[in-house]
């Protein structure tokens, strides 16, 4: 079996989470099947960092001694606002001889610095989207995904999106079954596709700052199945449909019909994850009407049909029934 080399990349003001997150993904399946990861860590000089928690991390090495890996792991933080010149040089000298770059969070930014990122689809922290973008326009961003793919690269989003892309390769490199047993023993999620948005529609959208509104909201959420027409919310927040739409917008950042789009396929996601209710009882429960309304919309946001995406991300064992 080859063993593949995971070396990580310390810098003071590095995100602990960006760092401990994957690489306990790694270190899991090196558990669980020995010999199938070697992780190390490494620091310019090899000196101790500090991270943006305050916590001490002690590499394992110098960047200057370490050998081509098989992964290269740049996680996020801090230390990204104004990187040390070394650490641009030895990335871009060093970082196209690792078979499979990644990077977690903000470090898609050092990446993009050493123009590792030309050219390339990217995304990083959805607050950072529109700076990489600005920075580096020869790099295409996508701001929506938790993590994406371009050939030997491999870019996330925020801290955790981290963990799932960790998983996503240990998937890919040893297998379904045992990156499961690790989100298992991790207590996280093995089902978040890369095209996932970064963001639930309650997170996408702020909340709204008067009571009426508030409310709406939370109803969607609590009903996807009811009728969400404008005109329907705008009488349950005891306003004109023009005036309710105009305040829905100026508070929350999106259109009704967009923040009800958000929420029913959130549920339609859950559902088809958590339970074994048939395509049809999904569409009904969570306001498509028909499911090929449910599959019009999953297959643009997701770009995978309801079944499909059931298939994929349905974790094992027997699903909850519903009544």
């Amino acid at each position: 079996m080859e063993q593949r080399d995971v070396l990580v990349v310390l810098f003071d003001g590095v995100q602990a989470l960006d760092v401990c997150g994957p690489v306990d993904v790694f270190n899991g399946a090196a558990q669980a099947m020995p010999g199938a990861y070697r992780i190390r860590t490494a620091s310019l000089d090899g000196a101790p960092v500090r991270t943006t928690s305050g916590l001490t991390l002690v590499p394992d090495l110098a960047l200057t001694a370490a050998a081509a890996p098989h992964t290269l792991l740049v996680p996020g933080g801090q230390g990204t606002r104004t990187p040390d010149p070394r650490l641009i040089d030895w990335l871009r000298d060093h970082a196209p001889r690792a078979r499979r770059k990644v990077s977690v969070c903000s470090g898609a930014l050092l990446l993009a610095e050493a123009g590792l990122l030309d050219g390339r689809r990217a995304t990083t922290h959805w607050m950072l989207c529109g700076t990489l973008a600005e920075r580096f326009p020869a790099v295409r961003v996508e701001p929506e995904p938790i993590y994406v793919r371009d050939g030997d690269m491999a870019t996330s989003a925020g801290v955790t999106a981290g963990i799932d892309l960790a998983l996503a390769l240990v998937e890919e490199d040893l297998g379904r079954d045992l990156a499961l047993t690790i989100a298992r023993h991790l207590v996280v999620f093995l089902r978040r596709p890369g095209n996932q948005t970064q963001f639930s529609a309650q997170l996408a959208a702020q909340t709204a700052q008067r009571r009426p509104l508030r409310d709406v909201q939370q109803w969607i959420t609590e009903h996807p199945e009811a009728d969400l027409s404008v005109d329907a919310l705008a009488e349950r927040a005891r306003l004109s449909p023009r005036h309710f739409a105009r305040a829905f917008r100026e508070e929350t950042g999106m259109t009704p019909g967009r923040y009800v789009d958000r929420v029913r396929l959130e549920a339609a996601r859950r559902r088809l994850e958590d339970t074994v209710d048939g395509i049809e009882q999904v569409a009904r429960r969570c306001g498509y009407g028909t499911p090929e309304a449910m599959r019009r919309a999953f297959l643009r946001v997701l770009g995978a049909s309801p079944a499909e995406y059931r298939r994929r991300f349905q974790p094992a064992g027997p699903p909850v029934p519903t009544a």
